[in-house]
């Protein structure tokens, strides 16, 4: 009886924006078999059972992170494939029924949009922006305040020297072999990235900040731009203290992570005076990810991914290297959505209430959108 339904059924799919709080997972990643660690896309496949796919619905993500990192907009790729005469999702009821059976409350899906069926969330993305924050003046882990913990990197130090940090990330622009700033073994087949942008710049205070800690914390955010990132996921983080004078953090890590955090903790270090600008220039020219100060990553936790951003329809389906993935076994394919989504796809936060409502043609009436008040089942 499956079979007759997946013959005449069928398939859409959907590009989905989504945020969490990366504390409490071992990176966005499924993690699979009986191990007690769990990521982000356990959950939002968990939540996709709910939709009684023929096919199990599965998420191809954007960006992979770390544990401990967290994404104020991730994206990932999934095809839905309904019952014989059941019309698709629209995007919003998709995205409604995904938070509604969401069983962790640090994820929360943004938004939908229904996409060619050889759109690929990873290979179509134009742009990557990550950002990292950093707090100075914390000598003590608990002199941070607690609504400001797991989302910083507080550094001992009341100064950072941030015209020589802006110095340095010039040396980093470009098209460059970024293998100095990648792990020891990571399976890349190339290197070579292009640092769109890289920039250093204060933070408004933190509301969380009380006026009387106000003139001790500083915040700072470190912005990174690429089409793609060097990255190796690693299943725990080995969590250190430095060593690099008074002025680092309470929490570091050593030799595990991503170019990102590579990165930063390099200009951090430029900031604290141990190492020069020209340094910078020296470490990304000598290829080695083994040097004396490329082993040092700055802490997960600090790092959030900002944004993953994609041109239009039109430029999505010419040269995606995904075109050659097959249909799923008697689906059949569904037709796209006739609209440019050019302006939501690469500002996906500019959508009113994160709803793009015009890109809807389906009826949101819809028999299998479960009821505001029905909860998701508890193991």
């Amino acid at each position: 009886m499956g079979s007759g339904w997946a013959a005449g059924s069928v398939r859409a799919r959907y590009l989905v924006y989504f945020q969490y709080l990366g504390t409490d997972f071992n990176g966005v990643a499924a993690v699979r078999g009986a191990q007690r660690a769990v990521g982000v896309q356990n959950y939002l496949e968990e939540a996709a059972e709910r939709l009684k796919s023929v096919v199990p619905v599965k998420f191809i993500i954007s960006s992979r992170t770390d544990a401990g990192v967290h994404a104020l907009s991730n994206a990932a790729h999934l095809d839905v494939q309904r019952r014989s005469g059941q019309p698709p999702f629209s995007p919003e009821v998709l995205t409604q029924a995904l938070n509604t059976h969401l069983r962790h409350p640090a994820i929360r899906v943004l938004q939908a949009f229904r996409v060619p069926s050889d759109f690929h969330a990873r290979y179509a993305a134009t742009s990557r922006t990550y950002l990292y924050r950093l707090a100075t003046g914390c000598p003590r882990p608990d002199q941070l305040p607690v609504f400001e913990r797991n989302r910083c990197w507080a550094l001992r130090a009341d100064y950072l020297d941030v015209a020589a940090m802006r110095e340095a990330a010039q040396h980093l622009l470009g098209t460059h072999d970024f293998s100095a700033f990648q792990s020891a073994g990571s399976p890349s087949t190339s290197s070579v990235r292009t640092l769109r942008r890289a920039s250093v710049s204060p933070d408004p205070a933190s509301p969380f900040v009380l006026p009387q800690e106000s003139r001790r914390l500083r915040f700072w955010t470190l912005e990174f731009e690429s089409q793609s990132f060097l990255y190796r996921q690693v299943d725990s983080v080995l969590r250190l203290s430095w060593g690099w004078g008074r002025g680092l953090g309470h929490c570091g890590s050593l030799g595990l992570g991503s170019q990102v955090r590579r990165m930063t903790a390099i200009l951090v270090a430029v900031g604290l005076g141990t190492l020069t600008p020209t340094e910078v220039k020296v470490i990304l020219e000598s290829r080695d990810p083994l040097g004396k100060h490329q082993t040092r990553v700055a802490p997960a936790h600090g790092l959030f991914l900002k944004s993953v951003l994609y041109g239009g329809l039109g430029d999505l389906a010419a040269g995606n290297p995904a075109q050659q993935e097959s249909q799923d076994p008697g689906g059949r394919e569904a037709p796209g959505q006739p609209e440019d989504l050019r302006s939501c796809l690469q500002q996906p936060q500019s959508c009113p209430q994160l709803l793009c409502g015009v890109h809807s043609t389906e009826s949101t009436d819809d028999p299998q959108m479960p009821s505001q008040g029905q909860g998701s089942q508890a193991h």
